[in-house]
């Protein structure tokens, strides 16, 4: 026993010295793991890769620098090619670090072979279609698809012609596979690599295949304290009548914690197309997902004519230097006044009305090429760019330390249980604290059941308002939506584009988006958005949140009949971290229940409304238009009653399973700590552990400082 003593104080004492080392998450990770390791022969308590990871949604147009702007922020120029953002398909495209090796990888998910010649069917149709309704857009895309891959003269061709030239076969073997890794140490030869499947070319057709392409993850290396944690993610609008690719999206859109905005400055102000995105996708983002902020992103601040703004923004003369700084001051100059007009912008916009970000809403003047390049006389801080990396490893380091938080306080459960074995006990209080512990989960799980059926009942009452609202005003403001007069003579090609793609339509420049899903979900949203927010808030949480309930929720109660005595302390310790690991797995399953509960209503119209838009698209000849608006009108007559009575039947049918999925997640695995708090306290190992508590406690209070 002497020896063993003093074996484990020189593995204390070397354990000691490693913790006045800088301690970084990854140094504090490892030594709990040593630690931990040491004593069980555990070292893998969590797995990594189980956690998701924040998302950072960002739109703009392509052209307005998001290619550029992305490269700066890793700090790698020309990264992604421009253009590579924003080619003319919904292709969902993602940057991330790469935590496997130091290549540069590109992992690209394709269409399946039955997918792309579906596609393509659809595409000659588009293409071959002379009728009046013939819809410029999806020709355009339609066109560029086509050519991009097959080359020159590709769309002049027929199908049947197509399928027989050797390139079709090419393609086909092509997509024998889901998915292609491109990796490469070299960047340019990487970049050179990935271009044909992220980039579009007007200038030479063939061999790109970014139509093949439904999404793109780009990892790189050497920047694990930026993105270790953190997806950033672009939300490309289109008016690509895509159902795959339209699926994917939205999916993605409600994984954004964060989202960007980007403009270039001098349209800053003024293009509508940005704010249009953000608009038709805020109930995706706010109450039907868990954005927090919203950044707006003023691109390529050093492209300014000097001459023209001095005019423009009238700045006296004695303001303005004669030196090489007289750019430099026009260029902050226009960045001040650009923050300000775009805030309150934002101040007096819908989005603010709808999606409260609790005043996290900033504003970046940025430019990317004086970056990299100090002839552009900007300092680098002045590019803003090092504030938005700031943002970026903030934001890493606090998902860093709460995941490393995590690890170490299961590492200090699982031996707080190894340490309550060495204690003395008396077996008849632990059969009664465990008699206890039972009784106060039921206890907790009745009060709980009361709190679900007070919102089930809340959620209802709204729900039967939004459905009688609804149904008084569907037809009207369905024929509001598809009135003809909206574009002029052009318009029945938007509304075949709107059946086509399940109700939807977006023009390639966001200059035109109707929705009629979400017309008709409108007044059911509108009815539950308020007891939404307070029951699934975005940001921290409200008398009457979910994560409120399940935070206070406990198998410990502060009067118990035993007297506290050493055992008792470990005890509740270990099943302490047990519930706070299991509460914090809740949290992030509210987060994703919550999006599944809300888009159930616009869901459940789709699904209604389906057939009715496959007939509407299908229809041909002379006076369709008004054929496809009386078919659309007439079926949200016919279905009104019952279709709103599904969306709100779905609604409470998936709020109903949430509700017994907390609870059979609390009560199963709170179980399950119960009895592994009495089994192990049964048994004898003889193990001091109570050093490397003590080791672990100091780490958890690094983690806090």
């Amino acid at each position: 026993m002497a020896s063993q003593g003093t074996k484990r104080k020189r593995d204390h004492e070397s354990s000691d010295s490693s913790i006045e080392t800088t301690l970084t998450t990854d140094v504090i990770m490892e030594n709990a793991r040593q630690i931990l390791q040491r004593v069980t022969k555990i070292s893998d308590l969590i797995d990594k890769g189980s956690r998701k990871k924040a998302t950072i949604g960002i739109f703009g147009k392509s052209g307005e620098g998001k290619s550029s702007l992305l490269s700066a922020i890793v700090g790698k120029k020309e990264l992604l090619p421009s253009g590579c953002f924003g080619a003319c398909t919904a292709v969902v495209t993602q940057v991330e670090a790469n935590l496997d090796d130091s290549n540069y990888t590109a992992e690209i998910e394709l269409f399946s072979k039955e997918e792309w010649e579906n596609e393509l069917k659809e595409a000659f149709k588009d293409i071959k279609d002379e009728s009046e309704e013939r819809n410029e857009d999806l020709i355009e895309i339609a066109v560029e698809k086509i050519t991009a891959l097959y080359g020159d003269d590709a769309d002049q061709k027929t199908l049947e012609e197509l399928q027989n030239d050797e390139k079709f076969t090419e393609i086909e073997t092509f997509l024998s596979v889901s998915k292609k890794i491109i990796s490469n140490s070299n960047l340019s030869e990487f970049t050179n690599e990935a271009a044909s499947f992220i980039q579009h070319s007007e200038s030479s057709s063939g061999d790109w295949f970014w139509p093949l392409v439904k999404s793109v993850t780009i990892k790189i290396p050497d920047c694990h304290k930026l993105l270790e944690h953190i997806v950033l993610l672009d939300l490309p609008g289109t008016g690509d009548c895509n159902k795959i690719r339209d699926d994917l999206w939205k999916t993605k859109l409600r994984e954004c914690s964060s989202v960007w905005i980007v403009s270039a400055i001098n349209r800053a102000i003024t293009d509508r197309d940005p704010w249009g995105m953000l608009k038709h996708c805020i109930e995706e983002l706010g109450p039907g997902g868990k954005c927090k902020s919203i950044n707006f992103i003023c691109t390529k601040t050093d492209d300014i004519n000097l001459g023209a703004y001095i005019r423009s923004a009238r700045l006296p003369r004695d303001q303005i230097p004669e030196d090489k700084d007289q750019k430099k001051t026009c260029i902050l100059h226009r960045n001040e006044h650009a923050k300000t007009r775009v805030k309150e912008k934002f101040e007096n916009s819908e989005i603010k009305k709808i999606f409260n970000t609790d005043n996290q809403f900033q504003v970046f003047t940025v430019s990317s090429n004086a970056f990299f390049d100090n002839s552009l006389n900007l300092e680098s801080s002045e590019t803003e760019i090092p504030k938005l990396q700031d943002d970026l490893r903030n934001l890493n380091k606090s998902i860093n330390i709460e995941f490393t938080r995590e690890y170490v306080n299961k590492a200090k459960g699982v031996l707080s249980l190894i340490h309550s074995d060495q204690l003395d006990n008396d077996k008849k209080v632990m059969e009664m604290k465990v008699i206890e512990f039972k009784k106060n989960l039921k206890e907790s799980l009745i009060e709980l059941e009361k709190y679900f059926k007070s919102i089930y009942k809340d959620l209802e009452q709204h729900l039967s308002k939004g459905v009688e609202e609804s149904v008084n005003s569907c037809v009207a403001s369905t024929k509001k939506l598809i009135a003809s007069n909206k574009e002029g003579r052009g318009f029945h090609k938007i509304l075949r584009a709107l059946c086509k793609n399940y109700g939807c339509y977006w023009s390639k420049n966001w200059d035109v988006v109707l929705d009629l899903n979400k017309s008709l979900a409108k007044h059911l949203h509108k009815n539950i958005y308020d007891d939404f927010c307070k029951i699934f808030p975005v940001t921290g949480k409200t008398e009457k949140s979910v994560q409120e309930q399940t935070d206070k929720f406990s198998i410990i109660q502060s009067d118990s009949a035993y007297p506290r005595s050493d055992i008792l302390h470990h005890i509740h310790n270990f099943i302490k971290i047990e519930e706070t690991k299991l509460k914090a797995a809740l949290n992030r399953d509210i987060v994703d229940k919550k999006k599944d509960i809300y888009s159930s209503i616009q869901i459940t119209i789709v699904n209604e409304m389906a057939s009715c838009y496959q007939q509407a698209a299908a229809v041909r000849g002379t006076g369709s238009m008004k054929k496809m608006q009386d078919l659309l009108i007439n079926t949200v007559d016919q279905k009104k009653e019952d279709m709103f009575e599904k969306a709100k039947t779905e609604v409470l049918k998936k709020f109903n399973h949430f509700k017994m999925d907390i609870k059979s997640t609390l009560e199963n695995e709170l179980q399950e700590t119960i009895e592994r708090s009495h089994t192990q306290t049964s048994k004898k190992k003889w193990m001091d552990v109570s050093r490397e508590i003590e080791e672990l406690e100091r780490l958890l209070d690094h983690l806090s400082d």
